[in-house]
Order: structure tokens, then C-alpha cells, then sequence
């Protein structure tokens, strides 16, 4: 029996398309302050809305103008007057909407991060 060539209509497609990314990403709309340094050196400080989270980066928008490669900072409001200090460096952007001109950032976080409590710092145990 010949086995015949498949056309392209017969192509197998997978049903299930794996997930690229190594941890679940929750889509957790958390206040925070970005702060960072411009490309001309500058320090801003702005705030936004986390679109997105993972155990690894975040996704938010920025009406600065950040390249890739810069170190953030983010201070994320939590409940009880928590507030999480992360860093991380810009890995991804995207262009600016057209009406809003924010730009997407994409920020892989570093290892550390820090809890405050009404105005102290607290490292994790």
C-alpha cells in the first residue's frame, strides 16, 4: 500500500499550544510607582497599573520613555498598607498607543525585594 502525500488541507495541527513562559502570568491590576533613570540620565518617577504578573516580570504601561535595558524600580501597593519593593531591567517594548501614547514594558524582576510597613523596610525571611 502507497502511502499518499498530504496536502496542505491535511497538514496535522496540534490542538494544544504550549505556554513559552516558565511561570503562570496573572492578569492582577496592581497599583505601582515606576522609578528609574531616562536614557539622557534623567530620574523620573511615574505611576500606572500592573496589566499583568508573574513570579519572574510584570507588564505595565509608561508614558516615559524607557529603553530596553534600563533598571526599574516598582513599588506595588498591597493590602494592609503593604507596599513590595522590586527590581528589574525593561526586556520588551511596545509601541506607544496612538491615543493614550503610553508604551507597553515588559520587566524581568531581580532576585531581591523588599516589604514596607508604615515608612521601614523589611527583607523577606
Amino acid at each position: 500500500m502507497k502511502k499518499q502525500p498530504r496536502t496542505k488541507k491535511e497538514t496535522l495541527v496540534p490542538l494544544i499550544q504550549a505556554n513559552r513562559r516558565r511561570e503562570w502570568r496573572f492578569e492582577l491590576p496592581l497599583t505601582t510607582v515606576i522609578e528609574g533613570k531616562l536614557p539622557d540620565g534623567k530620574k523620573f518617577e511615574e505611576p500606572t497599573t500592573i496589566e499583568n504578573i508573574s513570579a519572574t516580570g510584570a507588564y505595565f504601561c509608561l508614558d516615559s520613555g524607557v529603553v530596553v535595558g534600563s533598571k526599574l524600580n516598582l513599588m506595588i501597593d498591597l493590602p494592609h498598607q503593604l507596599k513590595m519593593k522590586l527590581g528589574g531591567i525593561t526586556v520588551r517594548l511596545e509601541e506607544p498607543d496612538k491615543k493614550g501614547k503610553k508604551q507597553g514594558v515588559a520587566i524581568r524582576f531581580n532576585k531581591d525585594f523588599k516589604f514596607i510597613e508604615g515608612g521601614q523596610k523589611k527583607k523577606p525571611r
